[in-house]
């Protein structure tokens, strides 16, 4: 075990328990089985590191072992796509195993099993199987082929194999209890007729090992002693079991089955057939697109492998799923990547600066450091000259005291240069402006030790030297999916929360000194954020990609929302207090135009949630939410729930939510009837005049 002090987790419990019962050092070994239907996302990431971690902290050996049983969905691409990401997270595998290397012993063990009446030949269709596998609470019914005798199951069997009979015709089930409280048990599948090309075995097998079958079985051909998958896999444990009792021999060790939780990530997916949809669909521009949860995506990205493998430790083992917010790991990658990334200028959204009092011909070449993070300090030189590009964001014409940036008037220091201040602007046709004209002080520049240096001033801008700059292609990646949670809300597709702004691509100017950046190298944009080069770029058309910004904008967002939904509340009161229409009309205006503006689905919907009860403000922001937000409508809102705020919001004592409820009714179509049943009421009923003004008006 690692020297390092920390707690064990259950897993590293486990297996220091086997060890102390007397399971020999020597005879531990582990696997990381992934199926090669599909790129690795960040869950795999974390199983990876799980296993391979085990195995340098035990010294023992790791098979990388690729469950290929499905020929329908798998690819050579996939194997060498998990290889070359197992690699780059830095992890070494024992042996390179897969399931198809067993295709033979695992046909072997099946017509054993066949032989000692525990297996058999069924002929069912797939509706009359699920049909009499029961429920949870009522017990399944026998396959009407269940008691086949061991000579014709023998005999359909290799039938199937030698390919006699068209898919679905007949599988292979484990004969075990159609009365098992766990369905996993009831006569699992064991083989299925598939006529696919294998990326192996070609066209020699025509039945194919289910999964429960092939796993299990390969752990204990290879000698696995501890076989950690996630939590879903809790209920096939049983099977796990049930299946190596009938091959064991304790002469080997046994394998044995134990569980961790996923670890899913916010605003994402990783569900391999969402991440094949999202490609497929045109979502995204492929497997390794840096929006992609893969780790491929990830890599291109500029994601470092020890910012993923300091995220799983982050992270941890744990029992119980969690949702693991993104900002996490975001942080991990921030915190590496200042480590080790230089420092340079580039400029995304660029505006022409004039230094008008600069010599019209004359370049110096300023020192620049390149990374103070490092022991030695190293340094570049970078040009300056007469005209410069700076960000259109550090200028402001009029701005307050608060902004510490370039304005007229008032001065700013330029990044390892001089002391500048605003004079005036070109503006074209449309009032854009063009130009920033300034002026600099001489006696200013940035080391120089001089009096003018050493001036302190409000702010420091990057800049890139217009004559020397290179233009790139800068494309702006943000997280793929607005919600933090897209493929978890009931009646929602997963592609409803796609961001329509993940990728925004501008042409940037970079310094000079990255014309010999090439593919995979990583810098620190200055003010930015950080970057690395595409594969896509050329020393012609250099390319960069935005790894993730110097602090978490999304954080702030976050924060942001929340208090707009925080004041929106707080505003609500006043709007009961007030005593005219006028200001009536302004508040709602304003709690309007703010609800308008937050895009957190999950935040939306529980605001609303919290906000359905007799008080008549929570009541008037949950209509004003439905009445306003782009983001959360009522088709969105469980029946159950939106019928609630309905029936309070109507019965309501104040005559504004009964209003607001009766325009959200009308517009509802869900619940048609339900506005005619009380529109019908209110109408005779009602005695304030604006709600009857309204009731006509709906009529």
């Amino acid at each position: 075990m690692s020297t390092k002090e920390r707690s064990l987790n259950f897993i590293e419990q486990i297996i220091e328990e086997d060890l102390k019962n007397g399971l020999s050092n020597d005879k531990l070994r582990f696997r990381f089985p992934p199926e090669p239907n599909g790129y690795l996302h960040i869950g795999h990431a974390s199983a990876i590191c799980l296993n391979f971690g085990l195995g340098i902290d035990y010294n023992a050996p790791v098979n990388l072992r690729f469950d290929d049983t499905n020929p329908a969905k798998e690819e050579q691409e996939y194997v060498d796509a998990i290889k070359r990401d197992v690699e780059w997270l830095g992890f070494k595998w024992a042996n390179e195993c897969y399931a198809s290397d067993y295709f033979q012993q695992l046909y072997d063990w099946a017509v054993e099993l066949i032989k000692k009446g525990k297996a058999y030949v069924d002929s069912q269709t797939s509706e009359e199987m699920a049909q009499q596998k029961g429920t949870p609470t009522q017990a399944g019914t026998e396959s009407p082929y269940r008691n086949r005798s061991v000579a014709e199951n023998l005999d359909l069997f290799e039938r199937m194999k030698n390919g006699e009979f068209e898919e679905g015709t007949h599988i292979l089930r484990a004969k075990i209890d159609m009365a098992s409280p766990n369905m996993i048990m009831r006569d699992p599948i064991m083989y299925r007729i598939l006529h696919k090309h294998h990326h192996r075995t070609g066209d020699k097998w025509c039945v194919y090992p289910m999964y429960d079958w092939a796993h299990g079985e390969s752990d204990y051909l290879e000698q696995v002693s501890h076989s950690f998958c996630t939590l879903e896999f809790l209920p096939h444990r049983e099977l796990y079991d049930w299946f190596l009792d009938n091959i064991y021999d304790d002469k080997k060790v046994r394998p044995k089955q134990r569980e961790f939780a996923r670890r899913n990530l916010s605003h994402t997916v990783v569900s391999k057939r969402k991440l094949l949809q999202l490609v497929q669909e045109g979502h995204v521009n492929g497997w390794d697109d840096p929006r992609m949860s893969t780790i491929s995506g990830m890599r291109r990205r500029g994601y470092t492998p020890m910012a993923i493998r300091n995220f799983a430790e982050t992270i941890g083992i744990a029992k119980r799923d969690n949702l693991i917010d993104v900002s996490l790991l975001e942080f991990c990658v921030r915190e590496d990547l200042n480590k080790i990334t230089p420092r340079v200028m580039a400029v995304i959204d660029p505006v022409k600066l004039v230094i008008t009092n600069y010599p019209e011909s004359k370049t110096e070449w300023l020192e620049a450091e390149n990374n103070p993070e490092e022991e030695v300090m190293t340094y570049r030189q970078v040009p300056f000259s007469k005209e410069l590009y700076i960000e259109r964001e550090d200028f402001l014409e009029e701005a307050s005291s608060k902004f510490f940036r370039l304005t007229l008037g008032k001065e700013v220091r330029l990044k390892n240069a001089y002391i500048i201040k605003g004079e005036s602007v070109i503006k074209d046709a449309e009032g854009k402006i063009t130009e920033i004209h300034a002026t600099y002080d001489e006696d200013s520049r940035s080391g120089s030790g001089s009096e003018a240096s050493n001036r302190k001033v409000s702010g420091t801008i990057h800049w890139v030297s217009a004559a020397h700059a290179v233009k790139a292609e800068i494309r702006l990646y943000d997280r793929l999916f607005l919600d933090e949670s897209p493929d978890t809300h009931k009646d929602k597709n997963f592609l409803d929360f796609v961001n329509p702004n993940s990728l925004k691509v501008v042409t940037g100017f970079v310094e000079p000194s990255l014309t010999t950046a090439k593919e995979g190298d990583k810098f620190q944009f200055q003010r930015v954020g950080y970057f690395c080069v595409d594969r896509d770029s050329t020393p012609e058309h250099l390319v960069f990609n935005k790894t993730v910004d110097l602090k978490d904008s999304w954080e702030e967002k976050g924060k942001k929302e929340e208090n707009t939904i925080n004041n929106s509340l707080k505003e609500i009161n006043k709007y009961f207090k007030v005593t005219t229409d006028e200001e009536r009309a302004a508040i709602e205006k304003t709690i309007g135009e703010n609800l308008k503006t937050v895009s957190n689905y999950s935040l939306l919907q529980n605001s609303l949630k919290k906000n359905i009860n007799n008080n008549k403000a929570s009541l008037l922001f949950s209509n004003w939410v439905l009445k306003y937000s782009d983001t959360l409508k009522a088709s969105d809102v469980e029946t159950e729930l939106l019928h609630k705020l309905y029936n309070m919001s109507l019965k309501s004592e104040s005559p504004f939510v009964r209003l607001e409820v009766l325009q959200n009714l009308k517009k509802d179509n869900v619940n048609s009837e339900l506005f005619k049943t009380q529109f019908s009421e209110m109408k005779t009923t009602e005695k304030n005049e604006a709600v009857l003004k309204t009731l006509s008006e709906l009529a």
